[in-house]
């Protein structure tokens, strides 16, 4: 097995972590590996030993907890999703599993993700477990441990790593807010079609833009 090499540790306050990260509890920060000095490999080396999933944010360890009624709802909607996809042969659709690579010392783990094959080399997945990756559609199903912070940045770490659309869906208020850039967003009620408009079709492909790329009313499954 071969040794993760480490930078120098970086001393973080909790102001200084806070800032970083947007608020969320301390408890979802792993400090097991020294904030600062993660890698992908840990990211892995965690999931493999713990079966639990870390965000990598700048080079910090973040535990992605999610509830089973936040995983009904991922799923159900990757269910909706993929059958669109697949039907039009349009691209790849990951789970609440699907580690992207945004940037370097950066790991993010969308609920829900749609990757179009006008990005993926060869029309296929890398095989990579971290791949470098940026999903056309990235979905968050929000938690108890989300602060709003944390998903501004987030969802800024989307958009500038070329994401084109992004579902933030809150089961407490059952809605969704639908986003096309960090600043420009429109909410999606509980008895509403959420939508993809032109983001759910193969930059390659001739197909015509979905109206309707996850399902009516989604949140009757919920």
């Amino acid at each position: 097995m071969s040794t993760i090499v480490r930078g120098k540790p970086i001393r973080f306050t909790k102001t200084d972590l806070a800032k970083r990260l947007g608020s969320i509890p301390d408890w979802r920060i792993r400090r097991d590996v020294p904030p600062g000095t993660a890698t992908e490999r840990d990211v892995l080396a965690i999931h493999a030993r713990e079966k639990r999933l870390c965000e990598l944010v700048d080079g910090i360890l973040v535990e992605k907890p999610m509830g089973y009624e936040e995983s009904l709802v991922a799923i159900e909607i990757a269910r909706l999703l993929g059958n669109w996809v697949a039907k039009r042969k349009l691209g790849l659709v990951a789970g609440e599993g699907g580690m992207l690579k945004l940037a370097k010392g950066r790991v993010r783990i969308p609920d829900v993700s749609f990757v179009s094959f006008g990005r993926l080399p060869g029309r296929k997945s890398s095989g990579q477990p971290i791949p470098n990756l940026a999903p056309n559609l990235a979905i968050e199903v929000l938690s108890e441990s989300n602060t709003p912070s944390e998903m501004k940045r987030k969802i800024k770490q989307y958009f500038k790593a070329g994401v084109e659309l992004v579902w933030l869906v809150d089961l407490k208020t059952r809605t969704a807010t639908v986003y096309t850039a960090p600043s420009e967003s429109m909410l999606v009620m509980g008895d509403q079609s959420l939508t993809g408009r032109r983001y759910c079709q193969d930059s390659n492909s001739s197909s015509k833009p979905c109206s309707r790329c996850s399902t009516p009313n989604s949140y009757g499954a919920v």
